[in-house]
């Protein structure tokens, strides 16, 4: 989602266009008159008078009703937005939001190395080195970014709150080198690390330092945002940062983001050089290379603390300490070399060379289609790399530092497996889990299993995660039971060549509990007797309302994808970059954007004008606890005209517009996957942790909180909707959203995000989960960019999280698109993805909003082909291509079924719970109304004062005659 930039300027500019020509044609006019009719021309002074001010007045008048046109027209949405009465939280809920936020990030900081057992380390004085330090990163930027309106605890803070003292002439060494970071915009990035060259350490600060304290905290930050993906090489045009010193280039040839600067390695020898017991902090969304650790016996423990939020800080020095033990689990696997990962020469926007006939001419320039290929299919993350080692593709513990799921304690668990039932469907064990140190803690319980394979048959990874919880805080010596329960069919596989359908094949089926995705505790075999095929009214998978079959056979495009086969024998041609740049005439055929979609062409001639306008006395709250189907709503869909179907649909951008004939009140819907952000009033909530370290919690119930806490501050500010939660996939570590979005496993995600958007549905809030889908880079995601991948990896790995949260609210939800194309076609108009998979095999009800909406400088969205492709509004804010252009009954039908959706949505949300909710004018517009008339009388004023000064000058000529 983007903030208001460039982009809503010139939309702005562009809707008010003809308002503006109109007025300015008037006073052209006017000022033509005035020098046209002069003494030379008119030799009667008092006509001549009478004339110049008729004109001016009649300038006036137009500029008036123009304006008045543009502040009720195009304009009116987006300033009854920006005018809309600020509304602040109570202290209580600051207060119990800020607790939340420690308590997550106490579970989501993660241990990722603790030699000598070096933490915790008791509160006294410690020496804190990197520029980081003293500017953390606390959250992402573009509509991650955090509210400045409230107090944020800083990194220094929370070592200070635990009782450590810091070096203050360290820190005033870094304050004093740079107190700002490079900005990271939408559109544009300064990538500089600060970090003071070691050369300008001067000895009396490292003695000093050594005299303060013999230990060393060592932090390193990075920082990712909307629009823009980590950069994967640091030299590449248009990747702008500032070296650090003139001596070196803090990242030569070859290097990438998310590994040591060149000032960050010297910083870091310098520290070991004078300290022998080093703690490390990674404060950072994206996983980073670590493999410098083994050069660095010093660096005692790592820490992984993800982004906290304004208060999540607090938790640093806690852990520190020992006052809480460090629970958290990496959400994704940590590399030692990212440059070798299935997904890095496929990761970027890659330019078709043959596409000038889909060229666009923006205010951004000449923009025209790109691709990328999912080459990897479902090798994702750990997926990849057990299933690698399995087949003897790689070195596991040379390729892979921290798996998925790994995370340290200050205490010992024992886990113990109980026996394994099949029974129905249905897969269950207990698993007791024990502490069997010496400190209190929390544990995971991680399940995965590992299916039969045939070679050459359907994809499978060796290693896949079915389910996971964790314990509650247990005592030395304490023991809890966790009961683990699964439908066998979670463990099926698609198979999009054979049975186009979800298959479970027969044979053993080994469940187990892990450490990590790596190291097993425990495990049994379950044995499938027969395969079933998931084809059948009476058995589909997973609960679908219908049968799942090939949806997506129009996106996996001419692409080798990776497979297991021969022991991954096609490895290096399926990972290698593409070649072929050119876009195939098959794919050309039916390629959209506005310089060529005609709605026209897509009308169906035996589709019946539906009946719009009617008067059935309907109100919307006469809806609200009814079925989707119940026949009321068509009475109440019969009553609106075709202007109403449109304005609902086109000004969908941080809210849903009032319908004043049935009763329908706008409603507030804002930015913000871990707060909720008015890009218009300014009014924020607090910032909770991002979705990165509520991923490493790995701990449903802080999800389930999340959710309430984000639904008790929507009602406090009155808000409806929240765009959130963001819930695509970390294909590869650069990607620059990954700190809103959870991790590279689709379980992990779908267990969290799902209690996420069920805790914000039971304060009567709706959540747009966010994006659908296949977005899971920023580099040229709203550049026509198409997204090619197979149906597979389509559905277990990418749709995968987006299914179960609409499976696990079954009331009125939202549900947000992505810029990028499918295949060949916009995300936001394909049929098979929004209307086949989401609503007839999913009973997704609810409404599909576009991301944001600017049409004519993307050049591809349109509403007419959207409501066709199933989605109901547009994210916009001012009046470009968000209008339905085309009313045919194809068109009338669309937009009547879109209208159901987003009213299904509004009516079942909090606001009308209480009944109807008021709908006042907005005080803009009383204002707007009564300037019009102290200026239409003052213009009728001083029209009739220039016809009297005609008159009179008319007679005292008559009399001098």
């Amino acid at each position: 989602m983007l903030e208001i930039n460039m982009d809503d300027v010139i939309a702005v500019i562009q809707s008010v266009q003809s308002g503006l020509i109109v007025i300015a044609a008037f006073l052209l006019l006017a000022v033509v008159l005035t020098v046209a009719v002069n003494r030379k021309t008119v030799a009667d002074q008092s006509v001549r008078k009478l004339t110049h001010s008729t004109s001016w007045i009649i300038a006036g008048v137009a500029a008036v009703i123009s304006v008045t046109m543009m502040l009720t027209g195009p304009l009116n949405n987006m300033i009854t937005m920006a005018t809309a009465e600020k509304h602040e939280m109570s202290a209580a809920t600051i207060a119990k939001t800020n607790k939340l936020a420690v308590d997550i990030e106490r579970e989501g900081i993660t241990l990722l190395q603790n030699n000598d057992d070096t933490l915790p380390l008791a509160a006294g004085n410690i020496n804190v080195f990197g520029w980081a330090s003293t500017n953390p990163i606390y959250g992402g930027t573009g509509s991650g970014a955090l509210s400045d309106a409230y107090d944020t605890t800083s990194l220094l803070d929370g070592l200070h709150d635990a009782g450590y003292k810091t070096n203050d002439e360290l820190t005033k060494f870094y304050t004093d080198y740079r107190t700002e970071r490079g900005v990271i915009a939408v559109t544009s990035a300064d990538w500089t690390l600060p970090e003071p060259a070691a050369s300008t350490y001067t000895d009396t600060l490292i003695n000093n330092a050594k005299d303060f304290s013999d230990t060393a905290m060592v932090v390193i930050g990075r920082v990712g945002g909307e629009g823009l993906d980590l950069p994967t090489d640091m030299n590449k045009d248009g990747v702008t940062y500032t070296d650090n010193s003139s001596d070196y280039q803090d990242f030569p040839e070859g290097t990438h983001y998310l590994e040591l600067s060149q000032s960050e390695k010297d910083m870091i020898d310098l520290v070991t050089a004078n300290f022998d017991k080093v703690v490390l902090v990674y404060n950072g969304a994206n996983a980073f290379e670590f493999g410098f650790l083994k050069d660095y016996p010093q660096i005692k423990s790592v820490l992984w603390a993800p982004h906290p939020g304004q208060a999540g800080f607090e938790a640093l020095g806690e852990v520190m300490t020992g006052e809480v033990n460090p629970s958290g689990r990496t959400a994704d696997t940590f590399v030692t070399d990212l440059t070798k990962t299935p997904s890095w020469n496929n990761f970027d926007a890659f330019q078709y060379d043959n596409v000038q006939e889909f060229e666009v001419d923006s205010a951004r320039g000449v923009r025209s289609p790109k691709f990328v290929n999912y080459v990897e299919g479902i090798y994702v993350g750990y997926r990849f790399y057990e299933t690698a080692a399995d087949e003897g593709l790689i070195d596991y513990d040379a390729t892979v530092q921290y798996p998925f799921g790994y995370g340290l304690s200050y205490t010992t668990f024992e886990q113990k497996m109980g026996d394994v039932s099949y029974a129905n469907g249905k897969v269950s064990f207990d698993v007791t889990v024990t502490n069997t140190g010496d400190k209190a803690g929390k544990d995971v319980v991680e399940t995965y299993f590992n299916p039969p394979y045939t070679d050459g048959g359907i994809e499978k990874a060796t290693a896949n995660l079915v389910a996971y919880d964790k314990t509650k805080e247990l005592k030395p010596g304490e023991s809890q039971t966790i009961t683990i329960e699964f439908d066998d069919d979670d463990m099926a596989s698609y198979d999009a060549k054979d049975a186009k359908a979800y298959v479970l094949e027969q044979g053993d089926y080994r469940i187990s509990i892990n450490e990590n995705s790596h190291d097993e505790i425990a495990s049994a075999t379950v044995t499938v007797p027969e395969t079933i095929t998931y084809n059948t009214d009476g058995n589909t998978h997973n609960g679908d309302k219908t049968v799942a079959t090939n949806a997506f056979d129009d996106v996996e495009g001419d692409v080798t994808y990776l497979s297991r086969a021969d022991h991954f024998a096609n490895y290096a041609e399926a990972t290698a970059a593409p070649t072929d740049l050119s876009m195939s005439d098959d794919v050309k055929a039916t390629f959209y954007n506005n310089g060529n979609y005609d709605p026209t062409k897509f009308d169906n001639a035996d589709d019946q004008m539906p009946t719009t306008g009617a008067r059935n006395g309907v109100k919307l709250i006469d809806l609200r606890g009814k079925d989707y189907d119940d026949p009321e709503w068509d009475k109440l869909l019969d009553q609106l005209t075709f202007d109403e179907m449109d304005n609902l649909i086109a000004n969908g951008g941080y809210q849903n517009a009032a319908i004043a004939s049935i009763g329908k009140v706008r409603l507030s819907d804002v930015d913000g996957p871990a707060a909720l952000k008015d890009n218009f009033t300014g009014v924020s909530s607090i910032g909770l942790p991002a979705n990165i370290a509520l991923a490493c919690t790995w701990n449903k119930d802080l999800a389930r909180q999340y959710g309430e806490s984000i639904g008790d501050m929507a009602h406090e500010i009155q808000v409806s909707g929240w765009y959130a939660p963001s819930i695509n996939t970390h294909r590869s570590a650069f990607g620059g959203r990954n700190f809103e979005y959870f991790s590279e496993d689709p379980v992990l995600t779908a267990g969290l995000a799902s209690e996420q958007v069920l805790g914000a549905a039971d304060r009567g809030v709706y959540a747009f989960t966010k994006h659908f889908a296949l977005n899971e880079q920023e580099t040229e995601r709203n550049g026509q960019l198409c997204t090619w991948a197979d149906e597979q990896s389509i559905r277990e790995i990418y749709l995968r999280p987006f299914e179960e949260v609409v499976k696990a609210d079954g009331d009125a939800q939202a549900m947000m698109g992505a810029f990028n194309y499918i295949g060949n076609t916009y995300a936001s108009a394909h049929v098979g993805l929004n209307k086949t998979v989401l609503r007839d095999e999913w009973g997704f009800r609810g409404m599909l909003e576009t991301d944001y909406f600017s049409g004519p400088n993307y050049g591809y969205q349109t509403a007419d082909q959207a409501i066709r492709g199933y989605t109901d509004i547009m994210l916009a804010t001012a009046d470009t291509t968000n209008h339905v252009t085309d009313h045919s009954a194809t068109s009338v039908i669309a937009m009547r079924r879109a209208s159901h959706n987003i009213l299904y949505t509004a009516v079942n949300s909090w606001r009308y719970a209480d009944g109807q909710p008021d709908a006042n004018m907005p005080a803009w517009q009383i204002a707007m109304i009564v300037v019009d008339a102290v200026l239409g009388v003052v213009l009728v004023g001083l029209e009739v004062l220039a016809v009297r000064r005609f008159l009179i000058r008319r007679k005292s000529a008559t009399m001098v005659r």
